[in-house]
């Protein structure tokens, strides 16, 4: 039982952000771990395939660097892995597709500088559903990657590769995008910690655009405090982004020993629309419930709460998010960026026809005509701005909640509920293949997700432990999720935190390769 004032942990797992990063700075070498990191890759990529890309020599040149002292900073030496939707000045970003199969870009992304900048080296690039299209990775060109508990399964997505070589030890933490729950849904299937930072606090420059207006940035950790570190270095203000927030970024974000502070009068919400247990499986209704039993050991007040427009938060989420795409994709024509038909065929249109039809995945092209439909002449109205409406509603209710005036810092009006404490998934990892051919049951994998993007706040899941074995199914990662208000990341990790020294250690999946 976890009382308020329980103190830390004890010392970060050895393969954690701050558990190596404290032990190169005490002299162990950075490049006999990358080396022994890069040795796992080799051995369970194959199966697992994670990694699209692997930077071998560079990231061990980069870890001599930091053993001779010429790198340095709050990460040096920590091997991080990004996702290929990122760009990458060190390697190609093809973002899951055949269409950008190849692509150099000639610059970093702001997070992936600002991680480099502080010592961090990235071993490479992780697998992911096309233009993050999809919530199993089973999109992808190159394949789907393999959940490492169960390798019949997916690992969630779209953020699928991040997840799966950061649970399986390739690396000691992946950043992933989140648009509708990219970071948390894969991080519940895969038993690690998934954060959706609040829209804005992470730049998005360098970020292939798959939806403007509900893309972010965030990491897959093993801890919270590495979350929080990871938050720490990337947040902040981008003149290369026009939708960063100007605000400074807390400074105990990158204390452990404050994240793991407990919270005096802690106030929980719990939407009762999410704590369906018709919709829910047994084991994460349970998850759930053990939580509840965390906070309240924990001295938290819980009060039910409602959130009434939420139950329209994935036909809004899908109406929007889909006239994005449609948006943002249109600039892959064969002409200026992507792919272009090696056929012969006469006029721009035909060829804009075949290059897109080559190299667009079937996940892709419904998206785009279910987005080219909502933004059409006749449905505009009745669709793409009904939908904004209905957005703004789902996020009032986000707002009155949390007893916050809007997006802004909930320091500046207070009141309302910390967080809020509702499942991550209905379910646990499934099989591949399971829904391929229903593309309306593998969308409602993103039912406890979306809303928090279509309101633009943040939100964290933890893994809770494992499931009980199933006659079809091993033990299989539990998470649930935590949501806080715009800018409230620095209250939501040390709640989330209090729940992961409740939980204890978490069980690792089996050694592959």
């Amino acid at each position: 039982m976890m009382t308020q004032d329980a103190t830390p942990p004890d010392a970060a797992p050895a393969d954690s952000v701050i558990g190596l990063r404290d032990a190169i700075a005490a002299g162990a070498s950075a490049r006999e771990g990358v080396a022994a990191l890069l040795g796992r890759i080799g051995a369970a990529n194959p199966e697992l395939n994670a990694y699209r890309e692997v930077y071998a020599e560079a990231a061990l040149a980069r870890a001599e660097a930091v053993d001779r002292g010429e790198r340095s900073g709050p990460l040096a030496g920590v091997p991080i892995a990004s996702k290929d939707v990122l760009c990458y000045d060190g390697g190609t970003t093809a973002c899951g597709s055949r269409m950008l199969r190849g692509h150099r870009s000639p610059f970093s992304a702001t997070c992936l500088a600002r991680l480099e900048a502080a010592g961090a080296i990235v071993v490479g690039t992780c697998n992911m559903d096309e233009f993050a299209l999809g919530s199993s990775t089973e999109t992808s060109a190159y394949g789907p990657s393999l959940n490492p508990w169960d390798t019949a399964r997916v690992p969630g997505g779209s953020s699928g590769g991040s997840a799966v070589a950061l649970a399986a030890g390739l690396c000691s933490a992946a950043l992933g995008t989140d648009t509708g729950g990219s970071i948390r849904q894969p991080a519940a299937l895969c038993g690690v910690v998934g954060l959706k930072p609040t829209y804005g606090r992470i730049s998005r420059h360098g970020l292939v655009a798959c939806a403007s207006s509900l893309d972010q940035v965030g990491p897959f950790t093993r801890t919270v405090a590495d979350a929080a570190l990871l938050l720490s270095v990337m947040a902040g203000d981008d003149p290369l982004d026009a939708t960063t927030a100007p605000l400074p970024v807390e400074p105990e974000l990158a204390d452990a020993e404050a994240i793991h502070r407990p919270i005096r009068g802690l106030r929980v919400g719990l939407p009762r629309q999410y704590l369906d247990a018709e919709a829910n499986h047994p084991a994460v209704q349970r998850a759930v419930e053990r939580a509840m039993g965390w906070f309240r050991d924990a001295g938290a007040e819980l009060v039910e709460v409602d959130l009434p427009h939420s139950r329209f938060g994935i036909p809004t989420y899908y109406v929007l998010m889909t006239a994005e795409v449609s948006s943002n994709l249109a600039r892959y024509d064969g002409v200026h960026f992507g792919h272009r038909s090696p056929e012969r065929t006469s006029g721009l249109d035909a060829m804009t026809r075949d290059s897109r039809g080559e190299a667009f995945g079937d996940e892709v092209k419904r998206r785009i005509m279910l987005g080219t439909y909502a933004l059409s002449s006749g449905y505009h109205d009745a669709l793409y701005e009904r939908a904004l409406r209905v957005r703004r509603l789902i996020a009032n209710d986000f707002h009155r909640v949390f007893g916050t005036g809007g997006f802004e810092p909930p320091a500046a009006s207070g009141g309302g509920c910390d967080v809020l404490l509702c499942p991550t998934t209905t379910g646990t990892a499934f099989k591949l293949g399971e829904k391929t051919d229903d593309p309306l049951s593998m969308y409602l994998n993103d039912i406890y997700t979306v809303n928090a993007n279509l309101a633009g706040i943040a939100g964290i899941s933890v893994p809770t432990g494992l499931a009980p074995a199933e006659e079809d199914a091993p033990e299989l990662p539990v998470g649930v999720q935590l949501i806080g208000p715009a800018f409230g990341e620095l209250r939501l990790l040390r709640a989330a935190a209090m729940l992961e020294a409740a939980r204890g250690p978490m069980p690792r999946p089996p050694a592959r390769g």
